[in-house]
Formats: structure tokens, C-alpha cells, sequence
């Protein structure tokens, strides 16, 4: 890998970066039309309600790749864990190293936080990415299904 590649921590004018990559994860991921927020909403919630953390790599100076992560909790190891919700690098700079770059950095940040362990999900077709996670000695949770009620589930449920 280059050394013209450096990471740091999102501000705030990042905003509409972040989103950019967002619409570009969902794009790999056939998932476009999911896409609900706006770049004001990844303002807000990141930036003032703090619900997420980003991390951007940049080649000379040009954001290429993020990271969006946040803190969950194990009740069983009684200590906080990292949750990876979305790792994407531009498709035109794939392959040089800047993925495991983003990860490996948040591995250090889930040591520097005391983490009991990172986790994240990845689509089952997603080859390529779960043989880069596979290879740098990731486990997939087979013996566990995700489950999701979406917004109107949540809503249906909370009426009277």
C-alpha cells in the first residue's frame, strides 16, 4: 500500500462524503432503492446525536473509502464490543490495500476501547468480501440468524 494513504476521524463537512459512500455501498450491494436518509440526516445523527462513528481513508488527500462503526454491549462478557455496520472502498481502488487499512484501524480502536470483540454482517453472496474477512482470521457466526422488524413493525406495535 501507498504511503499516500491516511485515515482519520469524519467531521462534520463530511456529511455529504459519508452519504456519497453510502449510496455507493448500497449500489454494490443491489440495494439502492433502500437508501432513505439524506446527507442532513447522516449530519444529525452522527454529528450531533452521536449515534455512529466514521473513519475516512483518503489517497493525496481524497476520501476513497469509510468505515461506520458504532459501540454495542455483551452482556455475557460484561464489556463493550464494536459493531462495523458499513466498510466500503470506491470500486476504482480496490485491491491496494485500503480496506484492510479501515479495518485494521478499527481493530485498534476496539483495543484502545477495551472492546471484547468487533462484529459486522455481510451478505452471503458478498465472495470476495468474506474471503478478505475469512483471511484476516474472521469467524463467521453460523449458529446465529439476524432478525429485523423494519420501521412500520415497530410502529404497528407501539399503538394503542
Amino acid at each position: 500500500m501507498k504511503s499516500n494513504f491516511k485515515i482519520r476521524k469524519a467531521k462534520r463537512e463530511d456529511a455529504k462524503t459519508i452519504f456519497d459512500f453510502i449510496k455507493g455501498l448500497a449500489e454494490y450491494e443491489k440495494m439502492s432503492d433502500q437508501v432513505e436518509c439524506s446527507a442532513s440526516d447522516i449530519e444529525h445523527t452522527i454529528f450531533d446525536e452521536h449515534q455512529a462513528e466514521v473513519i475516512i481513508g483518503e489517497e493525496n488527500g481524497i476520501p476513497v473509502g469509510f468505515a461506520l462503526y458504532f459501540f454495542n454491549y455483551s452482556t455475557f462478557k460484561g464489556r463493550r464490543g464494536l459493531y462495523l455496520e458499513d466498510l466500503f472502498v470506491i470500486s476504482q481502488m480496490r485491491g491496494k490495500g485500503y480496506g484492510q487499512t479501515l479495518l485494521l484501524e478499527l481493530v485498534k480502536i476496539a483495543s484502545d476501547k477495551g472492546c471484547a470483540r468487533m462484529e459486522w454482517c455481510c451478505l452471503d453472496w458478498n465472495t470476495p468480501s468474506i474471503e478478505f474477512y475469512k483471511s484476516l482470521g474472521a469467524v463467521p457466526m453460523d449458529e446465529w440468524t439476524t432478525y429485523r422488524l423494519n420501521e412500520q413493525q415497530i410502529v404497528g406495535y407501539t399503538k394503542e
